[in-house]
Formats: C-alpha cells, structure tokens, sequence
C-alpha cells in the first residue's frame, strides 16, 4: 500500500471515524404523511471529517499527538506511519511535491499541504486552516 493509501486508511478506517455522527431528530411520521412519503434516496458515503478525526485521536495520545496539524512528520507519526526522512522523501514522490531540498521545513510544509489536499479530493471534509 502507499504511503497516501495508508495514511488514508488510518484516518477513513479509524474508530473516530467509524463513529456516527449525532443525527437530528426528525418528526414522527403520522399515518398519513407516511403513505404519502416516497421511498429515500440513497444517500452518498458521508464525507469524513478529518481534522475531528485526528482531533480525537490525538486527545487519545499522551503527548497529545505533537503538532500534526502543520508538521508532516508529527502527522504520520499520530497515525503509526514511518515519519522518516526516506519515507517524506517517497510520499513526496508519489504526491508529486518537489518543494525544497529534502527534510527541509519547505519541503515538509508542502508536503502536509500536498496531503490535506489529496485527503479533501478522496472524500475527507479538510478545513480552510489546515489547507492554507
């Protein structure tokens, strides 16, 4: 699996993801409105909320899950992933993030950026603070 796969699947695939979200309650249908009622759509995947997510599992974690909203490395490190430097270097290979010389704060900034961006555009719910 890829590095961005397993990342992926630590968020998507986590007990903090896998809880429901709370719904709103809705009326009680009465005899009537229910005979009425069309059958429900089927309703797409609910998008993943990743920064409530990871907010979970770092409360989870005695250091409280480092600084995983800005630094790659603490990123992977939150999810039990290799944060090493030949690990940063093949997931900026596959992501495609040429920024900076190796292990730099350049290239690591772009690469947290590289990873939200690629989270958002397979179904994760990404907030403007983390992509900015």
């Amino acid at each position: 699996m890829s590095i961005f796969g397993k990342i992926m699947d630590g968020i998507f695939h986590s007990k903090a993801a896998a809880a429901p979200a709370p719904k709103p309650a809705a009326p009680a249908p009465t005899a009537s409105s229910a005979a009425a009622a069309a059958p429900a759509a089927p309703t797409a995947a609910p998008q993943v909320d990743v920064e409530q997510v990871l907010t979970i599992m770092a409360n989870a974690e005695p250091n409280g899950g480092g600084n995983w909203r800005t630094s790659i490395v603490d990123l992977l490190k939150l999810l039990g992933l290799d944060s090493s430097l030949a690990a940063r270097k093949d997931l900026g290979a596959e992501l495609g993030v040429h920024a900076g010389a190796d292990g730099s704060a350049e290239q690591n900034i772009a690469l947290s950026k590289a990873v939200w961006a690629k989270l958002e555009a397979n179904g994760g719910r990404v907030p403007a603070s983390l992509r900015d």
